[in-house]
């Protein structure tokens, strides 16, 4: 479970007797992700297959992960990019940042839009990972932080 425990001492006066409390109270951890949408000149993206065991597994997702503590997001794209589908991003903008709740968790989310990258994707974890045509994304295959980028991307004009 992703609860983080936090301790909280305070004094309280009773009857000229100052006592000592402490409390635990439990805090949804929060959770900062990057996300690449590796998107190349035919105008189809590379997506991968959440592996069974994870969290929101058998969804598809834009590659990317986790921030590293002071990690900036970019950096974050570029490492976890090279991980999990072996390319080597030169070329990326920020696109979108989502915040989303889970019932065990925040996340924030930073989508990039990588244009220009060397090297072939592919699931070099393991995972499952395809070419699909940006016109073809469905949100319901992803999951729900991630389906306002699916919304923008087929709303956007390419021909």
């Amino acid at each position: 479970m992703s609860w983080s425990v936090k301790i909280i001492n305070y004094y309280i006066k009773q009857g000229g007797v100052t006592r000592l409390f402490n409390e635990e109270i439990m805090e949804k951890k929060h959770l900062y992700i990057a996300a690449g949408i590796i998107r190349n000149n035919a105008q189809k993206i590379f997506i991968t297959e959440r592996p069974s065991g994870t969290h929101m597994a058998g969804f598809w997702e834009f590659p990317g992960g986790k921030l590293e503590n002071g990690e900036q997001p970019q950096d974050a794209l570029i490492r976890e990019l090279e991980e999990e589908v072996g390319i080597i991003v030169t070329e990326c903008e920020l696109f979108h940042c989502v915040e989303h709740e889970f019932d065990e968790r925040y996340v924030t989310l930073y989508f990039f839009m990588v244009s220009d990258w060397e090297n072939e994707p592919y699931g070099k974890e393991g995972q499952k990972g395809r070419w699909v045509d940006q016109k073809d994304l469905v949100a319901s295959e992803f999951p729900p932080a991630n389906r306002v980028i699916i919304d923008m991307l087929n709303a956007e004009d390419i021909h």
